[in-house]
C-alpha cells in the first residue's frame, strides 16, 4: 500500500488482482487517506468473493413509509386502505427495528385487536400489510411457516326481507341526513358498493329527465375496487330515480366533474332544531361519517339487525332466486368475476329453497321397485284379488328375470355380482316391504324385508312364505348384494 500527496491531496495506489488502483482519497488528512484506502481494498474483496454487505434495517416506521411510498400502482381506495394499516402498525411497532418484530409480538398483536372488539377479517387485513413490509426487508421468512391468520366468517352478511327493508327504509326517510335514503337506494337497488357511490361523478351517469323528474337512467362506475366491477353499468329503477331526482335537486350548479355525493355536513338550527346542510364542497367527494353514523341511527330506530353492506347482498340475493336472470348477468351487475365471490353474496333463501325441492314432487305415485313389481304390489295389498292369486295378465308382467331392487327402497340396480332369484319362481306377489338403513363410518347397510308368496309353474299350488333380506354394502366402491332366502314349503 502506498499513500502520497498531490498539491495538498493525498492519493493511494496498490495492486488487486494483478491490476494498479490508483484513486484520489479526497482528503488532506493522511490517516484519512490511509483509511480510504482500506475501505477501498475492502470493497474490492467483497465483490470479487460475491459477499453481499448486509444493509442496516430501518425503524419499522420509517419503513412502513418507504413501503407506501414503493407501491405506486395503488387505486386511491387501495391507497386509503394501506395507509389506514399502516399508521395503526406504526404506532405497535414504530420504535423498533423491522428485523426485532418476532412471532409473539404478532400473537399480541392479534389478541388486543380481537380485545378491542375488530373482526377476524379486519385483524387480517393489519397482519398481512405487516407482512408485506416486513417482506421488502427480508424480514418475514423467518416468520411465515408460524404465524396462524384468524378464521374468518364467510356468513357474515344476510339478505333483507321485504318487511325488514320497509322498515329500514321508513327510518331512514325520518334520518336527519337526507343523503342517506339515496345512498341506501343505489345500495340496495342498483348493487353500488358505498366506495363506489361516493365515487360518483354526474359525467358518470346518464339521465332521461321528463317534466321535471328523472325517467329513466344509468349508472356508469367508474371506479371500483375490483376489475370487473370497473366500467359495469347499472341501470336506475323506479324507486333509484325518484330518489335522485330529489337529490340532484338541492344542488342545480353542478358541472360534469361535480360528485353526485359532495362533501357537506349536517346541522339543527333555530328552536325547531330543524336539520340544515352546509358546507358543501362539490368538488370534493363525502367521507364514511358522512352516512355510517346516521345508518347506524336509523337502523336501531327500526330495529332491524343488519349491516349496511347487507343492501348489497340484498340486491345479489333477489337477483340470485330470479329464475330469469341468469348467472352472467348478476355477474355483470354485481361486477363478482368469480363463482366463490358470487356465492357469497347471495343468500337463497328458505322459502325459496322449499319452492325449489317443491318442483321435484310428482302428481303420481312412484312405485318403489319400478313399473312392474310396483303394480303387483298394489294387487297384492287390494281386496280385490281372487282367492290371493294373481291374473294371467298381472303374471306376465310379474317374470322377472333378476330381481333387482331399485327406487324407492333406496337400492341401485343390480350388478354382475347380484345373485338372480332362481326361475323356480315365476311370481312374487309382495304383501308388505320394509326398509330400514343405518351408517357406520364410511360403510351404509340397508336391510330390506319382504314377505312374499311363491308359485311353482309344474306342480300344485304350494303357498310359501319368503323372507329376502338385502344387505348392501360398499366396499372399494363396488357394491355388492347378498340375498339371504330361506323357504319354508308344504304340499
Amino acid at each position: 500500500m502506498s499513500v502520497y500527496k498531490r498539491g495538498q491531496t493525498y492519493w493511494f495506489k496498490f495492486l488487486f488482482q494483478g491490476q494498479l488502483i490508483r484513486e484520489s482519497a479526497k482528503t488532506n488528512s493522511k490517516n484519512f487517506a490511509r483509511e480510504a484506502e482500506r475501505a477501498r481494498r475492502r470493497d474490492l474483496e467483497l465483490g470479487f468473493n460475491r459477499i453481499t454487505k448486509r444493509e442496516r434495517l430501518p425503524l419499522f416506521a420509517l419503513a412502513a413509509k418507504e413501503w407506501l411510498a414503493s407501491k405506486s400502482a395503488l387505486t386511491p381506495l387501495g391507497k386509503v386502505y394501506y395507509e389506514q394499516y399502516s399508521r395503526k402498525l406504526a404506532r405497535e411497532f414504530g420504535e423498533r427495528l423491522v428485523s426485532d418484530i418476532t412471532l409473539n409480538d404478532i400473537a399480541a398483536l392479534q389478541r388486543k385487536r380481537l380485545g378491542e372488539g375488530l373482526s377476524a377479517r379486519t385483524v387480517n387485513c393489519e397482519v398481512a400489510t405487516l407482512r408485506q413490509i416486513l417482506k421488502q426487508y427480508g424480514c418475514w421468512m423467518p416468520l411465515a411457516d408460524r404465524v396462524r391468520f384468524l378464521r374468518e366468517r364467510t356468513d357474515s352478511g344476510r339478505a333483507l326481507s321485504l318487511q325488514e327493508e320497509d322498515e329500514l327504509l321508513d327510518a331512514i326517510s325520518r334520518s336527519p341526513s337526507s343523503v342517506l335514503y339515496p345512498f341506501f337506494i343505489l345500495s340496495l337497488d342498483a348493487g353500488l358498493r358505498p366506495s363506489e357511490s361516493r365515487a360518483l361523478r354526474r359525467r358518470d351517469l346518464t339521465l332521461h329527465w321528463k317534466d321535471g323528474a328523472i325517467a329513466e337512467g344509468e349508472i356508469v362506475v367508474s371506479h371500483s375496487k375490483t376489475e370487473g366491477g370497473t366500467g359495469r353499468v347499472a341501470p336506475l329503477t323506479n324507486r333509484a330515480c325518484g330518489a335522485l331526482t330529489v337529490w340532484l335537486s338541492r344542488f342545480p350548479d353542478t358541472g360534469p366533474d361535480s360528485y353526485i355525493f359532495p362533501f357537506h355536513r349536517v346541522g339543527l338550527a333555530g328552536n325547531s332544531r330543524k336539520p340544515v346542510m352546509w358546507g358543501v364542497d362539490l368538488n370534493r367527494p363525502m367521507g364514511q361519517w358522512s352516512y355510517k353514523g346516521a345508518f347506524e341511527t336509523a337502523r336501531r330506530k327500526s330495529g332491524v339487525a343488519c349491516r349496511f353492506y347487507d343492501s348489497r347482498h340484498t340486491f345479489v340475493t333477489r337477483l340470485a332466486e330470479n329464475p330469469n336472470v341468469s348467472v352472467e348477468t348478476i355477474r355483470q351487475l354485481a361486477g363478482h368475476v368469480s363463482d366463490r365471490m358470487l356465492s357469497r353474496y347471495a343468500h337463497i333463501r328458505v322459502q325459496a329453497r322449499r319452492e325449489a325441492i317443491a318442483t321435484l314432487e310428482r302428481s303420481r305415485e312412484i312405485a318403489p321397485f319400478g313399473d312392474g313389481v310396483g303394480r303387483a304390489q298394489n294387487w297384492a295389498q287390494s281386496p280385490d284379488s281372487k282367492d290371493g292369486l294373481p291374473s294371467r295378465r298381472a303374471e306376465r308382467r310379474l317374470k322377472m328375470k333378476d330381481f333387482r331392487l331399485v327406487g324407492a327402497a333406496g337400492f341401485e340396480p343390480a350388478t354382475t355380482r347380484t345373485p338372480s332369484v332362481k326361475r323356480g319362481f315365476s311370481s312374487i306377489a309382495l304383501g308388505r316391504a320394509q326398509c330400514t338403513s343405518n351408517s357406520t363410518g364410511t360403510s351404509t347397510f340397508h336391510t330390506f324385508s319382504l314377505r312374499a308368496r311363491c308359485y311353482l309353474p309344474q306342480s300344485k299350488l304350494i303357498q310359501s312364505y319368503c323372507k329376502i333380506r338385502c344387505t348392501r354394502q360398499r366396499r372399494n366402491g363396488a357394491l355388492s348384494t347378498r340375498l339371504n332366502r330361506g323357504i319354508e314349503s308344504r304340499r
